[in-house]
């Protein structure tokens, strides 16, 4: 999906992810380009100002210019993108390649998308916060554009003709006076160029889209159903081990004192004791587990709230943060309002489970380690992996195959911190693969939270004061799109007494869901139709748009909905996107159950790359 919102990648990390601390702690210049891939045009990020501009030859960079390649085109015609983004699922891999291919003016079957590797792609934040398609795909998109024009005058030159009279299409240049065609891979044969990327490149809109906008299948979609695909946990290498990780009884117990010796006993396991870190390495997994089930460990365990406890505790140790909106007087405001509504809703503590429990494979050599894991921060896990080990990033390599999901619980390197200590310990490969157990409660938590409002109306159906309370569960969603004179909205964050992190849509779920029940309350008061009450409030647009479509679709209050059947509506905004949703539901009044009948959406995002994905 492709939104025009300006977005700052940082501030919105900062802003709305929950970053989870890393798991364990230890007490223990990229390759040249051509070298890598061989000869041909390059598009790419140069961050040395002396070599920052226009068409460079290989003699022209210093060894330590720092390089980041977005593009490559090969002379045997193979288009290789580079990019820090990861495959978990999302089918950016497909949507990727197709804002690159359209620009091009390529088959998608041309182009080899290589990702998440810390050694080939450009540094990367993360997948996350659903950015890779509004700030990623945009971003190539202007590397291929550049590439395409870097092209057009390579041939322009060679053909003494002026670069505005030639056509890109079907892999080539064409001059069309003379029907003369060269591949790409015949114009960049036998060169070493490198090009920045242009700012000013002029894309294809959205509405002359042939290869963008289309369902195009998935890549490589077949070695997913087939079993071609290897994921982390299916990788061997030679001499492998496979891992084990004795787990605490509690979230942050310590070791107390440990007794190794029934494990260390067994042939061909080797343990290993770092602070709080016990784990094994063995010949196959059945030992591995019989190993460490021989450790016997006692532990201190810090006190945490129970379960009838959290919530309360969630409010009492939040800070009191500047408001992320206010004005007016809010207090006044709701005693002086005509209807009034004050709720408060709680958000549990959920398991992200992915459908692929984390793995990670490491292997070192000469002083580096090199780990194939399942994370959508790869950079983020060399990071990691750099703080634990004491070594530098160029001692690091990050690969990320395409992983089975994330849902925002794989942005740390758990099982890639436990996997690179067991090989360093055994001097051989080792392979670590969480269980369903492990996943469901040593992972990190999406969070809990506490949300409380207050609101009020006049008896002409207008807002006249909301207040809005986040306690822990994010920020990400909390501003109203509703016209309100009064209003404070703040998002307290809380030490959590439980691991916990990021999530798929963030606190924009919760917040969203408040928001709209009490907007559903107030109209109820008012005796408003909800559908008009929203409208009566709302200026946004691209809001008013979606709700009117979604309702005219549902045909909305046009019939009776009969005993025991209700209707409702609900709207919201959230990263440059817009969404209205209508419900028929059921009450069976004999056993309590409640049934969705139809669900009606209007959805908003601006241009779709692939609108079956």
């Amino acid at each position: 999906m492709q939104n025009t919102q300006n977005t700052n990648p940082q501030m919105i990390f900062e802003d709305t992810e929950l970053q989870p601390s890393p798991l364990h702690s230890f007490n223990i210049d990229r390759r040249k380009f051509f070298k890598i891939l061989g000869s041909g045009v390059a598009v790419a990020f140069i961050l040395n100002d002396s070599v920052a501009g226009g068409i460079l030859s290989d003699s022209n960079i210093a060894d330590e210019s720092p390089l980041s390649a977005w593009i490559h085109i090969g002379e045997n015609n193979v288009i290789t993108i580079f990019t820090g983004k990861v495959e978990v699922g999302q089918n950016i891999r497909t949507s990727l390649a197709q804002a690159v291919a359209e620009e091009l003016r390529v088959n998608v079957n041309t182009i080899q998308m290589v990702m998440g590797d810390t050694d080939l792609t450009p540094y990367d934040r993360g997948t996350f916060g659903s950015l890779t398609t509004p700030t990623m795909a945009p971003q190539l998109r202007k590397a291929a554009a550049s590439a395409r024009e870097l092209l057009r005058e390579l041939a322009a030159t060679e053909w003494g003709v002026d670069k505005s009279s030639l056509k890109v299409e079907n892999g080539g240049i064409l001059n069309p006076k003379n029907k003369q065609l060269k591949t790409f891979g015949e114009i960049s044969k036998g060169k070493k160029l490198i090009k920045n990327i242009d700012e000013s490149a002029v894309l294809t809109p959205s509405e002359k889209w042939t290869i963008a906008g289309t369902s195009i299948p998935k890549v490589n979609g077949d070695h997913f159903v087939t079993g071609r695909h290897k994921y982390v946990s299916d990788m061997q290498l030679p001499g492998m081990l496979y891992g084990k990780v004795l787990r605490a009884p509690s979230f942050e117990a310590g070791v107390i004192s440990v007794d190794l010796s029934a494990a260390k006993s067994m042939a061909g396991v080797t343990v290993v004791h770092d602070g709080n870190f016990i784990g094994v390495a063995a010949p196959d997994g059945k030992t591995a587990e019989k190993a460490i089930s021989q450790i016997k460990a006692d532990w201190k365990i810090t006190p945490q709230p129970s379960r009838d406890e959290i919530f309360d505790y969630l409010v009492k140790n939040s800070e009191d943060r500047n408001a992320v909106e206010s004005k007016g007087n809010i207090k006044d405001a709701y005693d002086e309002a005509s209807v009034k509504s004050e709720q408060t809703f709680y958000v549990d503590y959920i398991a992200h489970a992915p459908l692929e429990p984390r793995s990670a494979l490491a292997e070192w050599k000469d002083g580096k380690v090199t780990v194939w894991t399942g994370t959508q921060r790869p950079f983020g896990v060399q990071e990691e992996l750099t703080n634990a080990f004491h070594i530098s990033k160029d001692k690091v390599r990050v690969i990320v195959p395409d992983t089975g999901s994330g849902y925002g619980g794989k942005h740390s390197g758990d099982a890639a911190l436990e996997a690179a200590r067991l090989a360093k310990a055994a001097q051989k490969p080792v392979k670590v693969v969480w269980t369903r157990e492990e996943e469901f409660t040593w992972a990190y938590f999406r969070p809990a939270g506490v949300i409380t409002v207050k609101a009020g109306a006049n008896s002409n159906g207008m807002l006249t004061s909301w207040e809005f309370h986040n306690y822990n569960s994010g920020g990400s969603g909390i501003e109203t799109p509703y016209e309100v004179p009064n209003q404070e909205i703040k998002y307290h964050p809380v030490k959590s007494p439980l691991r916990q992190g990021s999530y798929r849509g963030l606190a924009a779920t919760a917040n969203t869901f408040a928001r709209e029940c009490i907007m559903n309350d107030l109209a109820d008061d008012l005796k408003i139709d909800q559908l008009e009450f929203r409208l009566k409030n709302l200026k946004d647009e691209r809001l008013r748009d979606v709700l009117v479509a979604a309702a005219d679709k549902f045909g909305w209050r046009k019939t009776n909905p009969g005993q025991h059947h209700g209707y409702g509506i609900a709207c919201g905004e959230e990263k440059g996107s817009v969404i209205a949703t209508c419900a028929e539901v059921m009450h069976d009044p004999s056993g309590g159950d409640v049934k969705v009948l139809r669900v009606v959406a209007a959805f908003e995002c601006g241009a779709v790359i692939n609108p079956r994905h």
